[in-house]
């Protein structure tokens, strides 16, 4: 069970509530302009005339620079604090969503999502760090959950409304109106937004440049719940990302024959299967802490079970009944990412949250943003064969299970000496 109240925990309540609400907002924001894309992607190849290998290097370049961002941002959070640098998330993606609606030229549109995905770095990890700064740790497994479910509420917007908006005002239109939405929450955050409640300021923690972040990073590093959450975030996220940021859409129209409405239509499944499934997900376990890595397991088996099975398939298309399968078991793939988290946060202390939050945030991505370039490098030499393009999916879920298995049982141990450390500590607390 997951129930200890640990000295010092912030209240939570309504006030905290409110707080985070402005934070999960931005990342809600940043995740409508990073799936924008996802909906746009066939237009996108007709707009600049280019074919799959260089429309996949949109997201490549995009999830590039945001893996790459992850370890910086996570050092920037724990150095300057969560409003300061989702400030500047938030004035960079909007940018970048700006300048993509009056890209001229696929380089131009490259630049954008560049752009694009250094601000997005900057908000998931700011977000985890607020809600550990203003709810109690027993909360953490649930508030992760409800910020990535934000997120793909962000998904859904971009899945049914941007796409409404992008064939029925233009490109131009639909991209620069939707930046709006980036001014409106740096308004609310710059207003409003604060790192932490009063009478819960961090303790002051020495900042010595080069030092400092080598520091930061192998103490993180070295803690295998660390780096089990990296390879649990891993495994688990690319499936789902891949098919939602890009490739979905060409999967379903060009290899399944579905309709664009159809194939729209269960992209959108897979939002809502993951706006379930991460509610079940929180709540499980936020009440049974040992259940993080059958969960993430059991959804990396489902995954690659339901995949072998479309793919594998006889005739030239899998059913309807199996599609609809398929996009609800991607839904579970958000969620079960979001428990990499879970294993590095009680790895760490407080002063390393951000950095710890990083190195984990790295995994998902990266695995995508190889995906996402295998796959459109099979396409283009395969002459579209999305069987063997998608079979990608699982060298990279073998990976992350070998790694996963190998490093269960010492992050294990790890933290159950650091929990009876916890509460030795409580224990001596004064009243």
């Amino acid at each position: 069970m997951s129930s200890i109240t640990r000295p010092g925990d912030p209240p939570g309540g309504r006030r905290a509530a409110a707080v985070w609400g402005i934070g999960v907002s931005v990342y809600f924001v940043a995740v409508i302009f990073r799936t924008s894309l996802g909906v746009a992607g066939l237009d996108a190849a007709d707009r600049f005339q280019v074919n799959a290998s260089a429309l996949s290097t949109f997201s490549i370049l995009q999830l590039m620079v945001y893996a790459g961002m992850q370890i910086p941002v996570g050092l920037l959070v724990d150095r300057l604090g969560t409003k300061k640098v989702l400030a500047i998330g938030v004035v960079l993606f909007t940018a970048g969503q700006l300048g993509f609606a009056f890209s001229p030229t696929y380089g131009t549109a490259l630049a954008s999502r560049a752009l694009l995905g250094c601000g997005d770095a900057m908000t998931f990890i700011s977000v985890l760090r607020l809600g550990s700064r203003w709810f109690p740790a027993r909360r953490g497994p649930l508030v992760a959950q409800l910020a990535g479910l934000a997120g793909m509420a962000g998904n859904l917007v971009s899945t049914l409304l941007l796409a409404r908006l992008l064939h029925g005002i233009g490109w131009t239109a639909a991209f620069a109106g939707s930046s709006l939405a980036g001014v409106v929450v740096l308004v609310l955050l710059l207003l409003f937004l604060k790192d932490h409640p009063e009478g819960h300021e961090p303790e002051p923690f020495p900042h010595r440049g080069a030092a400092y972040v080598r520091r930061q990073i192998s103490a993180s590093w070295r803690e295998p719940g660390t780096r089990l959450g990296l390879w649990v975030h891993f495994t688990t996220q690319f499936p789902a990302m891949v098919f939602l940021l890009l490739w979905g859409m060409p999967f379903l129209v060009e290899a399944q024959g579905l309709t664009r409405a159809t194939a729209g239509e269960l992209l959108t499944l897979v939002v809502l299967s993951n706006m379930a499934v991460g509610l079940v997900y929180g709540q499980v376990v936020a009440r049974h802490h040992e259940a993080r890595l059958p969960l993430a397991l059991g959804t990396v088996g489902a995954t690659a079970l339901v995949w072998a099975t479309t793919l594998a398939y006889p005739g030239d298309h899998a059913p309807m009944w199996l599609l609809i399968v398929l996009c609800t078991v991607l839904g579970a793939c958000g969620p079960a990412s979001m428990l990499g988290f879970d294993f590095a946060r009680p790895a760490n202390p407080p002063e390393r949250q951000g950095t710890a939050s990083g190195i984990t945030n790295m995994g998902g991505f990266v695995a995508s943003m190889t995906t996402l370039f295998a796959v459109g490098v099979l396409l283009d030499a395969t002459g579209d064969d999305y069987r063997i393009a998608f079979s990608s999916v699982f060298v990279l879920q073998a990976l992350g299970v070998s790694q996963i298995l190998r490093l269960r049982s010492r992050a294990a141990r790890r933290e159950k000496e650091r929990l009876v450390a916890s509460r030795v500590s409580s224990v001596h607390v004064p009243a």
